[in-house]
């Protein structure tokens, strides 16, 4: 199992999630079922078909909550020092023979943040950035072939 870089507070609206899903969620879901299957013929009942989609994807995404949180490494760094890129960080790249750069944050999808892509440490550029520090060049397999960034700044999310 891969673990997953995550901060507290991501670690802790997962949790209040997964409670919210697996207590109210399925109360409620389990009410819709029963009042369209109330409505008489499954068969071509509309409101029955929805409510099962629902609890199927509600259903799926409660095991991927909790396959998420077993595989969780919480990190902190408010106090620690920036001085080489790791989780939870967001990253400012140049890519070689362009002028801007573009930021990231180097964790998991769960913890967008808004107007910066979010890349995977597991990733072949969250694998070459980690351990990078400003200044640094580093380069990384991409499927359209070898490519070169400069990590630019480093800062908190």
């Amino acid at each position: 199992m891969t673990e997953t870089t995550i901060s507290q507070a991501t670690y802790d609206a997962l949790v209040a999630e997964l409670q919210e899903l697996t207590t109210t969620g399925r109360i409620e879901i389990a009410k819709a079922i029963e009042s369209a299957r109330a409505l008489g013929d499954l068969s071509e009942n509309g409101d029955y078909h929805a409510a099962k989609d629902a609890q199927g994807k509600m259903e799926a995404r409660i095991r991927q909550l909790e396959a998420l949180l077993e595989s969780a490494v919480v990190v902190s760094d408010e106090d620690s020092v920036i001085d080489s890129v790791r989780p939870g960080l967001i990253v400012a790249l140049r890519y070689e023979d362009d002028d801007e750069s573009s930021e990231y944050f180097l964790g998991s999808i769960e913890e967008r943040h808004s107007g910066v892509e979010v890349v995977s440490p597991t990733s072949p550029l969250g694998q070459a950035v980690v351990g990078a520090r400003v200044g640094d060049w580093v380069e990384y397999q991409a499927p359209g072939g070898l490519l070169k960034v400069e990590v630019v700044a480093i800062r908190r999310a």
